[in-house]
């Protein structure tokens, strides 16, 4: 996946609206920063009671909220 690529399925996926792109690695670090902060928000979700189906969605969201922080955190290895 591209970097561009990411940067775009990131925004879309967390819904901004107002996200102005300047550097790829200045782009990806604020995204990561945004998922990070939603995947501690997902955790916190999980830890209290829930309904056996609003918690399997919450699990679905927090892999995919996972794979898309590695995804961010191997390309900015990539870019170095």
């Amino acid at each position: 996946m591209g970097v561009a690529k990411f940067i775009s399925s990131v925004v879309k996926y967390l819904e901004l609206d107002t996200f102005e792109k300047s550097g790829k690695k200045k782009s990806i670090k604020r995204l990561l920063k945004k998922l990070n902060a939603r995947e501690e928000q997902m955790r916190k979700a999980l830890a209290s009671k829930l309904e056996k189906k609003k918690k399997k969605e919450l699990e679905e969201e927090l892999d995919i909220i996972m794979l898309q922080i590695k995804k961010g955190e191997k390309i900015l290895e990539k870019l170095g």
